[in-house]
């Protein structure tokens, strides 16, 4: 069944807390968290002590998704704060063997995000350092986005090259329809923001999500 992943980005930043608890209790499998600098995006959003004051709500994982410039010079604040998976742009630094390792070398999954128009094969000669392939299906810096429809034969690219060795997760314009669409191209997780957070009842959004390859 595939994993479903709330993005904190689209929770009521004056509640955080109240909604992060509010997820797990509805049935999330991990939290993601995405970190935005102002300058790789033009969105300004959390920092590590956010996490850290977030770590001791929940058992879920955490992935801290960095959205940042010169993501190396931050790996250790969001180890410290808690973070289980960390995922970055291979365009936000010149060395993204260097900060895979580095990420793996503090014990925690690595991960590397791709923009709509990045291609696959940027991953090519650092296979052997990811745990986690992030799909990016919008453009990356704001929520509530329409999902660009030609991610999904990136999804299944990435299922051929990745078999079993990493996991595939889509982020952006993530409903039932889009959600389904993605499991049936190989994904394995899902980040879900306003499709949840605007729900009215949040197991039951999150049900729907994970039941989405039975509804085809």
């Amino acid at each position: 069944m595939v994993m479903i992943c709330p993005s904190m980005l689209s929770a009521d930043f004056t509640a955080l807390g109240d909604d992060l608890r509010a997820v797990e209790s509805a049935g999330a499998d991990c939290i993601h968290w995405d970190i935005m600098d102002g300058r790789f995006v033009d969105v300004i959003t959390f920092g590590a002590h956010v996490i850290a004051a977030h770590r001791r709500l929940s058992s879920l994982r955490f992935d801290v998704h960095l959205m940042v410039e010169n993501p190396e010079k931050h790996i250790m604040s969001f180890v410290e704060a808690g973070a289980d998976a960390i995922i970055v742009h291979p365009e936000s630094t010149a060395h993204l063997h260097k900060v895979l390792t580095q990420i793996k070398n503090f014990g925690k999954s690595a991960g590397v995000a791709l923009n709509p128009a990045t291609s696959v094969d940027c991953l090519k000669y650092c296979a052997d350092l990811i745990d986690i392939v992030l799909v990016m299906s919008v453009n990356p810096g704001s929520s509530g986005q329409k999902f660009i429809l030609s991610q999904l034969r990136k999804i299944e690219q990435l299922r051929r090259e990745f078999p079993k060795t990493a996991e595939i997760c889509v982020d952006g314009g993530i409903n039932a329809e889009t959600a389904s669409l993605c499991v049936q191209n190989g994904a394995d997780s899902l980040v879900t923001g306003s499709y949840l957070f605007k729900s009215q009842d949040y197991a039951v959004a999150i049900q729907n999500l994970k039941n989405c390859k039975k509804n085809q």
